[in-house]
């Protein structure tokens, strides 16, 4: 072989932390997540960037590229790659920073996943409703990338999906929860309302409700269609459709406790219980036949006496967990814990292989020759179970959940994701291959938006849970890939796929941005959960969620503010507002509201926080004033919280900003310069007031300075 028969170019991203910086060399040295050790070679052309969230504009900062490449920053670099026999060199062309500065991850942010939310929810209802009017009649399961309907030929009839529509719901559902928005409520209410009206089935002789897999809008009226017509489920009712068309439901269930919704969810239980569960072995059972409701029938061909992933364990994510939180009903616990117990006791598959088993005959017999599955795993099902066994551990605790879950988390890096350039895979061989020892790509390189979302959430609750730095470690490069490389900044929402570099993949459905498999349902519930870990388990500090109760709607008029199934006592609330006015009948412990009589809905607003929080952060603007609360200790763990706090609440623009720091107890002396650098840029026409303090020799510090004022007229009680 010739030298030239040895030498390859190509392109492609790798991630890692630099190790090191050698300006006179034009070079840097990275290492990759798994610890390989690479040099990155620099030149005229670099550019770079930090990642930006949707809605932001670019933030370039090519100019700066070169004072960015600090020991230990966490960096995505493409490049050229150049191998030659006994050599490679890597020449970067663009570097993308998920850290404004080092240890400073931009999504980690309190306001980055609040913000993610309401820029995708927007997409999705300007994509559907261009005209403002959340007439669901109108809603097209196919959402082209740029945010319109496919278009239709004359004559064509038009499939509207359930579980599409039910997926929306639930993101438009969740982005209020988060930002408060009113119209992503009422185009909820009004899709729950749809899916009621044209794809329920309500039949009060067997006490059930089941769901149509969809309608067909033809040129001549609506025709119902009842058996699936999805490829792998053809002319059977697989029980995932079943659990999805609860999901927007249920979720709008959480706000406004409309009690139709509730019924509905109890009767599609009792289908559950009634029909799929496995009262002999357990489990539920995959399909049902659509005459018979016979899950044993010859009809359902492959998916005959089945039981898989779907089944059994997405009745948590899916509506299961939301409808306990909001009604803490044991029967809801009890579910829980069954399915949780049946994923413990028959998913895990080593020594055999590092993934769970997915699919199963009726006696838990592992089925390794269905359809396109066969003998391959899911990467994103693998972390799925860590994320909900980590929540349903919270309310039930039992040793083999937590065990499993931290077991998944340790194995799935190196098995299931790209440790050389970051993000996860998605369907793998379960078996080693013998020539590589790997575990080989089923049908290409690329990576899901939702298993990405599987990824992020997985580590991000255990690194709450157990506070094992490792597992945000992985949080964060989850979330830095996502954030990096699948937020269209173009068109708007998330790509479906990118390829193993990042870059988008947009052939086939995957161009779409709605179909069969995508409705906003997954990146929506990564930012509402994504925010509520980040903030409350990780970073310590508060989360604001909205609610709209019916009148009369939740029993003796208790509203359950519950975020998520977090660990007991972890989480309180702080302060709650009802119709902009503060209310003080909460239980902050059991995070309950007992609302106010009233024959109108009530908007809610609820502040929650960490039971254990170091330092606590509060403002309040009126009129030209900013009152800034501070209690506990801003010492340098908390720097950066205390830091940015102050940098948004001064956004408002203020004349005068009062400091309350009558409940600090230490502060550091870079807090006390932070104080003085903001006080500068305020400007003269600023009064920086200290309106309580009880470390007097803080005040007479700050006084000293002459950039602050004393209001003696306050004393700290």
């Amino acid at each position: 072989m010739n030298d030239r028969d040895s030498r390859r170019t190509y392109s492609d991203t790798i991630a890692g932390y630099i190790t090191r910086y050698e300006p006179a060399n034009e070079r840097f040295g990275l290492r990759t997540s798994d610890g390989r050790l690479f040099t990155v070679h620099l030149g005229d052309s670099l550019s770079s960037q930090v990642v930006r969230n949707l809605g932001d504009p670019p933030r370039d900062t090519s100019g700066q590229s070169r004072d960015m490449l600090t020991e230990g920053r966490y960096v995505f670099v493409y490049g050229i790659h150049y191998q030659w026999e006994g050599g490679e060199r890597i020449e970067a062309r663009s570097l993308i920073f998920p850290e404004e500065s080092r240890g400073r991850y931009v999504f980690e942010h309190p306001d980055w996943w609040v913000q993610q939310a309401g820029e995708i929810a927007d997409f999705y209802l300007r994509g559907h409703f261009p005209d403002g009017t959340y007439d669901w009649r109108n809603f097209r399961t196919k959402l082209t990338l740029h945010g319109t309907h496919v278009d239709e030929a004359a004559g064509q009839d038009v499939r509207q999906e359930t579980d599409t529509i039910s997926r929306l719901v639930y993101g438009l559902a969740t982005a209020y929860m988060l930002t408060g928005q009113e119209r992503f409520l009422e185009a909820a209410e009004s899709g729950t309302e749809y899916l009621r009206e044209h794809m329920r089935v309500d039949d009060q002789r067997e006490g059930i409700v089941y769901w149509y897999h969809g309608i067909d809008i033809t040129p001549s009226g609506q025709r119902k269609v009842y058996a699936s017509e999805f490829g792998d489920d053809f002319d059977a009712i697989p029980m995932y459709e079943q659990i999805y068309a609860l999901a927007g439901p249920t979720q709008t269930y959480r706000i406004t406790g409309d009690p139709r919704i509730l019924s509905d969810i109890d009767r599609s239980v009792a289908l559950f219980q009634r029909y799929y569960r496995d009262d002999r072995l357990g489990g539920f059972f995959s399909h049902l036949d659509p005459i018979t409701f016979d899950p044993r029938s010859d009809s359902l061909g492959r998916n005959r006496s089945r039981k898989n992933w779907n089944s059994v364990g997405d009745h948590a994510p899916a509506y299961l967990i939301n409808a306990y939180l909001a009604t803490g009903r044991q029967d809801f616990a009890e579910l829980l814990e069954e399915t949780a117990d049946s994923i413990t006791a028959h998913f895990p598959d080593e020594p055999n292989s590092p993934f769970v088993q997915e699919r199963f005959h009726e006696d838990w017999a592992p089925d390794r020759t269905w359809g396109w599955q066969q003998d391959r795993a899911v990467v994103g099902h693998n972390l799925k179970i860590a994320w909900n066994l980590t929540r349903i551990n919270s309310l039930v605790n039992k040793p083999e959940y937590a065990r499993l879950a931290s077991r998944i988390a340790e194995i799935m890096p190196a098995v299931g994701g790209d440790q050389n350039r970051g993000g996860w895979y998605d369907v793998v061989e379960r078996r080693p291959d013998p020539e590589t020892g790997g575990h080989r790509l089923v049908w290409h390189d690329r990576k899901a938006w939702w298993q990405q979302e599987q990824g992020i959430l997985a580590y991000l609750i255990l690194a709450g849970v157990t506070r094992d730095p490792e597992h945000r470690r992985l949080a964060r490069e989850s979330a830095a890939f996502y954030n990096a490389f699948f937020l269209d900044h173009d068109d708007g929402a998330v790509y479906f796929n990118v390829l193993a570099n990042g870059i988008p993949y947009l052939v086939g459905t995957e161009r779409l941005k709605g179909s069969h498999a995508m409705a906003g349902y997954h990146s929506l519930e990564l930012c509402y959960l994504a925010a509520t870990y980040t903030t409350l388990l990780v970073n310590s500090s508060p989360l604001t969620l909205h609610f709209k109760p019916q009148p009369g709607a939740f029993a003796d008029r208790v509203l359950r503010v519950a975020p998520d199934l977090l660990p007991a006592g972890s989480v309180e609330i702080a302060r709650v507002w009802i119709d902009d006015v503060p209310h003080e009948d909460f239980d902050a412990k059991e995070l309950t509201v007992t609302l106010p009589d009233s024959d109108q809905a009530l908007r809610v607003r609820v502040e929650l926080e960490p039971a254990a929080m170091p330092l606590r952060i509060s403002t309040s603007n009126e009129d030209t004033t900013l009152s800034v609360r501070v209690e506990g200790v801003i010492d340098d763990e908390n720097l950066d919280k205390f830091r940015r706090s102050l940098a948004t609440a001064l956004n408002s623009a203020p004349r005068r900003v009062e400091f309350d720091l009558c409940k600090v107890t230490d502060i550091c002396q870079p807090a006390i310069n932070e104080l003085l650098f903001q006080r500068a840029k305020a400007g003269l026409d600023v009064d920086f007031v200290i309106v309580g303090n009880s470390l007097p020799e803080v005040t007479a510090a700050l006084v000293a300075t002459d950039a602050f004022l004393l209001d003696n007229t306050h004393t700290c009680r």
